[in-house]
């Protein structure tokens, strides 16, 4: 028995057209109010931003600014040491606070994932850094690691003894750095855990079970089975934790403001200092588009790299 498919002819070009107007007139009232605001609070303030870089900005009459072409970016890059410190500074906060969020992230996911007694009330902990104020827990680190016999200083000098004599923590450049970067992983390792975690919920539990029935063990199931289901969420993460570690900025503001002799600054606390300390604004938007620019060169580059690692 032969059987007579009824062959499908493609639609003119007009009744395609028509479709695509009637498919856009239905979308665009959900559409164009998300549009709106993405021009009027993103595209304009970035044009408007460019424009202010080729300036020696005039804050009180912008009329009368100095057009000073690419002048901005060669001080930036050749003539302003203290960017090149808080470039530093910057990529030394997310090499370091990243890895070590993923790493206690997906062990706080692991170890709550099993059935432990009270895992609501320890996810809950785990997540109350990630919900407090930024303002509030930099007050906070700001009293632990206070000079002379603050918090941290008598725990280490005089109950553990690691430290011979007190640390001048928030007034010397690297032991600044470890208030500032501890703060930041304690601040982040719940949100990494939350994602993990729904991510581990994610994978099916035949595949352990399997794992399990060809002798795997613990340690077999976690690195051949779990790690690889867990690569597009590693990818996620870490895109987004560089975003946030390059855009840090309340808690170097709040606890040394960039000392001492700007010796801590990041890009975000360099950018809002050159704007609205000194009044330079076409010098602290270049700062910033800098700073733009590099995060979207490394979320490209990320996404390059990772692409097709998951199988």
């Amino acid at each position: 028995m032969v059987t007579l498919t009824p062959s499908v002819r493609p639609l003119p070009a007009t009744r395609r057209r028509s479709r695509r107007m009637r498919q856009l007139a239905t979308a665009a009232p959900f559409v164009l109010p998300g549009l709106i605001l993405v021009l009027v609070f993103v595209v304009w303030p970035l044009i408007r931003g460019i424009q202010m870089s080729l300036y020696d900005w005039n804050l009180p009459a912008p009329s009368r600014s100095e057009f000073i072409g690419l002048d901005n970016f060669v001080r930036a890059f050749t003539q302003d040491p203290t960017f090149w410190v808080a470039v530093r500074n910057t990529f030394l906060y997310a090499i370091v606070t990243v890895p070590i969020q993923i790493v206690l992230g997906l062990g706080a996911a692991v170890l709550l994932n099993g059935r432990i007694r009270g895992r609501t009330i320890y996810r809950a902990l785990f997540y109350l850094p990630v919900v407090t104020s930024w303002l509030i827990v930099s007050y906070v680190f700001a009293f632990l690691f206070s000079d002379g016999d603050g918090p941290v200083n008598y725990f280490f000098v005089n109950i553990v003894h690691i430290l011979p004599e007190p640390v001048p923590w928030l007034h010397e450049t690297w032991p600044a750095q470890v208030p500032i970067m501890v703060l930041g992983i304690w601040k982040g390792v719940g949100w990494n855990m939350v994602i993990f975690l729904a991510a581990l919920q994610s994978i099916p539990h035949e595949l352990n079970e399997a794992a399990v029935l060809d002798g795997a063990n613990a340690w077999q199931r976690f690195t051949r089975v779990t790690l690889p289901l867990l690569k597009p969420t590693f990818q996620f993460v870490s895109v987004v934790l560089i975003v946030g570690a390059f855009n840090v900025f309340i808690s170097v503001y709040l606890l040394t403001g960039g000392g001492p002799e700007k010796s801590t600054e990041v890009l975000l606390s360099y950018m809002y200092n050159q704007a609205f300390t000194n009044l330079d604004f076409g010098y602290g938007v270049t700062v910033g588009l800098i700073l733009g620019a590099t995060v979207m060169v490394f979320g490209f580059l990320q996404r390059r790299i990772t692409r097709g690692a998951v199988d």
